[in-house]
């Protein structure tokens, strides 16, 4: 199982700097990267919250589900 995090790409689309981003959403430039890179291990629905409201997004597009359990590894 694998969750993605798609933040780059709904940056692009919407035109903003993950600066801008962490602005608004009121988190540091270095969380923000942690999240981007899937680093994370867990994120408060207060962050996503705040994260769609300046995306103008839902959750599912920035976060994703993979599931590798039939994958050979």
């Amino acid at each position: 199982m694998t969750i993605h995090i798609n933040l780059d790409v709904m940056l692009a689309r919407r035109k903003m700097s993950s600066k801008e981003l962490a602005t608004t959403v009121g988190i540091t430039q270095q969380n923000l990267s942690i999240l981007k890179t899937g680093k994370a291990r867990a994120v408060r629905f207060s962050t996503l919250d705040a994260i769609c409201r300046a995306l103008d997004c839902q959750p599912g597009d920035i976060l994703t589900f993979e599931d590798d359990a039939g994958k050979a590894g």
